[in-house]
């Protein structure tokens, strides 16, 4: 139709709007329809709220469940850092198998208990208020997160502040040295040797079994442990296979005196 039509048609009293038409002809059908979709709308709108509200809930578990995890620490080197201490490929299994599996079963362990300490140190420190499983497995998770930051590739340098302490202590270096080696050697089976800052603020070196750490408050005249060396087998028998003094003696090519001293400053300086 021409637009000039059209507008004759449109402004002639003959003339009726489609729309107008169908509202008059189906209105009175549709309002059941407009009621009924209205019900629909609120019984979606209080269905997508209790869906909202519940995976709220969810989320709020899930991120309390993650919190009560003890976290990996990531490996502050390459596998292939320390080729004159230890292998590229003992690091690796040292790393990824048992530091990480020892953080897995205490995540495990843990996840059956309600509430309580979630922070490692703490578990370490009230010890004795967990199974042996938790002993076991957060020692093992606390040591070695301890033990990758003792280590590094660059050669470090320890505080003059520390030097004096460790002299005064043991009357020379040389004999600090001595010492360390001496109960590494002794250390029969699995376990680590420590340098420990004592609660009267003196160094000791000692030793403990298997996974058990100095800090634990059932270790008699423990401390809190500054440097460790790892003796387990797992951490040196690919290299060394049962010459373990050559991995005891070799130990100080990789220490990181930094980190040590750090941790020496820190503990002198707060109460343990």
């Amino acid at each position: 139709m021409e637009k000039n039509q059209k507008t004759k048609l449109q402004n002639s009293d003959s003339w009726v709007n489609p729309k107008i038409l169908f509202n008059k002809k189906y209105s009175s059908d549709l309002r059941p329809t407009i009621s009924e979709t209205s019900q629909v709308s609120d019984k979606i709108r209080l269905l997508e709220s209790k869906i909202l509200r519940e995976q709220k809930i969810e989320y709020s578990k899930f991120i309390l469940s993650e919190m009560k995890k003890i976290g990996i620490e990531k490996l502050p080197y390459a596998y292939s850092a320390f080729r004159s201490f230890i292998d590229p490929e003992t690091m690796s299994i040292h790393y990824n198998k048992h530091y990480k599996g020892y953080v897995k079963k205490l995540n495990k362990a843990l996840a059956k208990r309600k509430g309580g300490d979630v922070d490692l140190e703490n578990i370490i420190r009230t010890i004795d208020r967990y199974s042996k499983d938790v002993r076991n497995n957060a020692g093992g998770a606390f040591n070695h997160a301890l033990f990758w930051n003792m280590l590094s590739p660059n050669k470090t340098e320890m505080t003059m502040e520390l030097k004096k302490k460790i002299v005064d202590e043991f009357t020379s270096f040389a004999k600090f040295k001595e010492k360390f080696e001496d109960i590494a050697r002794k250390r029969f089976g699995s376990g680590w040797v420590w340098l420990v800052i004592t609660p009267n603020k003196k160094l000791k070196v000692m030793s403990t079994p298997n996974q058990d750490n100095p800090l634990m408050n059932v270790i008699e005249g423990g401390g809190f442990p500054l440097l460790g060396l790892d003796l387990w087998e797992h951490a040196y028998y690919l290299k060394y296979q049962n010459k373990r003094d050559d991995y005891i003696s070799n130990f100080w090519n990789v220490v990181n005196w930094e980190f040590v001293s750090k941790m020496y400053d820190m503990k002198t300086k707060t109460d343990l």
